[in-house]
């Protein structure tokens, strides 16, 4: 099966139509976004940052939010993940207001419909990799040897399979953020948030990643919200939100 990155089809929020400027693509009316959020602002104390932003992502769509540090990227990515309220505006998964979902539901929203990939894998060190892909289908119920026979499964399409005893200490860099996105994407997310999935790995490393990490979301239909400040890793998305001073705006990617 390969796994190298390519452009969607028009069914899944293809790149062939115009685009307005707000941070939402134009889209099929038909399929529509799967997740969108709307005059996003949030507040730390008195500093804003997020001051009507603006974001959609459609199935297997990849979109990186770029912008400089501070800009607000991660915060829009927890406001979008249901990690942290927005002070005013909408986020709506799958038709859905996340916000009037009880904590209970957005817990376990984010434990099968979102994956989670972060700069330094944060993968659980007294684990095995095996162990650590496993985690979330243990916590959704999945019985521990299907767990980690998909967990297996994930780990030779993401070219790690022969570390799979081995803890996250005993692994190099790029092999752990390898197991990180495993883990991700084991459950089948429906959005896959990844946070500067890069941001620690050399070059060579890091472009293997994006290589796995685009590949398997495109077959399986999963949306991508990529925070990154590298243009190399940008390349890889569908079209670009780029976010400052708390607001955002929308280009496309040449491919």
């Amino acid at each position: 099966m390969s796994l190298l990155p390519r452009r969607p089809s028009s069914r899944t929020g293809g790149t062939d139509d115009v685009r307005p400027t707000d941070g939402s693509p134009g889209q099929d009316e038909a399929a529509g976004p799967l997740l969108r959020g709307v005059d996003l602002h949030k507040a730390f104390g008195s500093t804003a940052a997020l001051e009507g932003a603006s974001f959609s992502v459609s199935p297997g769509e990849i979109v990186a939010v770029m912008g400089p540090s501070g800009s607000g990227k991660s915060t829009l990515l927890h406001c979008l993940a249901g990690i942290v309220p927005p002070d005013r505006g909408s986020v709506t998964f799958d038709g859905r207001d996340v916000a009037a979902l009880s904590d209970a539901e957005r817990g376990a929203l984010r434990r099968s419909a979102f994956g989670f990939v972060f700069q330094f894998g944060q993968l659980v060190p007294e684990l095995s990799c095996r162990e650590n892909v496993a985690l979330p289908l243990r916590l959704n119920g999945v019985r521990r040897k299907d767990a980690e026979r998909r967990a297996d499964e994930w780990l030779e399409r993401l070219e790690v399979a022969g570390v799979a005893r081995q803890t996250p200490g005993r692994v190099s860099g790029g092999q752990g953020q390898r197991v990180a996105v495993a883990r991700a994407l084991a459950t089948e997310p429906r959005v896959l948030f990844a946070d500067e999935p890069t941001g620690a790995l050399d070059s060579l490393n890091g472009e293997r990643v994006m290589e796995l990490l685009s590949g398997a979301a495109r077959e399986t239909g999963a949306a991508v919200v990529l925070v990154t400040h590298e243009a190399r890793v940008a390349a890889y998305s569908d079209r670009e939100v780029v976010v400052r001073d708390g607001r955002t705006r929308t280009t496309e990617v040449v491919a």
